[in-house]
């Protein structure tokens, strides 16, 4: 009769136990392996602003910028000279991040107010960065100012006349009509040469019956802060129209001494 081999229950026991034990570390050396595999891999943050501090909003505009902006207070008592040009400070809840100052006047002629407003934007997301949230910020803003189609500067050939001999003296003398030059200069529009962007709007509206209110705004970026001034004239004779060029000049030029503070 054949025999059957015996192995003793033991060394099965052990056999099986050597086996599990060398399954385990096996798979376990595999995903070691795996996970070491690229060691210490994280996503980078984004690059942090540029600027981490804002100017003090109510000495960002000297003595001479504010005269600019209000003329005829020069005519006004030295104790109300210093109130007008100290302004007032706008309350926010973190000067780190936002910071602002407001100015009026009235004088004879007119009425004006004053504000700028500085804002230093905070990614809160790691993968972007203060200064493209920055640029998101600044394209809501005038993308919401709806400024208009910018106009071609390459001018329209226009047909050249031919006098013919049948022309009278009548004719000949009448003058033509006015021409709006420079009008599409002075719509709102993008600006170039300020900041990393900026743009310019110009709104004319009724104050009161008769009175009319242009307020000039210029919003500029330079890296991760955004800047925007306001300023806004109303006569005091009525019917009268702010002019929309001395009011930009104006703006246009507190806007570039305040981008100078960011400059390097």
């Amino acid at each position: 009769m054949q025999r059957r081999a015996f192995v003793p229950t033991a060394a099965l026991l052990s056999a099986l136990v050597t086996a599990l034990v060398a399954g385990c570390s096996s798979a376990s050396g595999t995903d070691s392996s795996a996970g070491d595999s690229k060691p210490g891999e994280t996503t980078p943050a984004a690059a942090p602003g540029k600027y981490r501090t804002l100017p003090e909003a109510c000495a960002a505009a000297d003595g001479s910028a504010l005269k600019a902006m209000f003329p005829g207070v020069e005519a006004l008592p030295k104790d109300q000279q210093e109130k007008v040009y100290a302004g007032s400070a706008v309350v926010t809840y973190d000067t780190d991040r936002r910071v602002g100052c407001r100015w009026k006047a009235d004088s004879a002629d007119a009425a004006h107010q004053l504000s700028v407003d500085f804002e230093r934007v905070v990614s809160y997301d790691t993968a972007v960065s203060d200064e493209d949230r920055a640029q998101q910020v600044y394209g809501d803003k005038e993308t919401a100012a709806d400024l208009p189609p910018a106009h071609s500067s390459t001018p329209t050939p226009t047909a050249t006349a031919t006098p013919t001999p049948t022309a009278t003296a009548s004719t000949l003398s009448t003058p033509s009509p006015p021409t709006s030059e420079g009008t599409d200069d002075l719509q709102p529009r993008t600006l170039t040469s300020l900041g990393n962007a900026a743009f310019l709007d110009d709104a004319l509206a009724r104050a009161g019956a008769t009175g009319r209110e242009r307020t000039i705004t210029v919003v500029f970026r330079t890296a991760n802060v955004i800047v925007t001034v306001e300023y806004s004239e109303q006569p005091t004779a009525a019917g009268v129209v702010p002019d929309s060029k001395e009011l930009q000049d104006r703006t246009q030029a507190l806007a570039s001494k305040l981008a100078e503070q960011f400059s390097d």
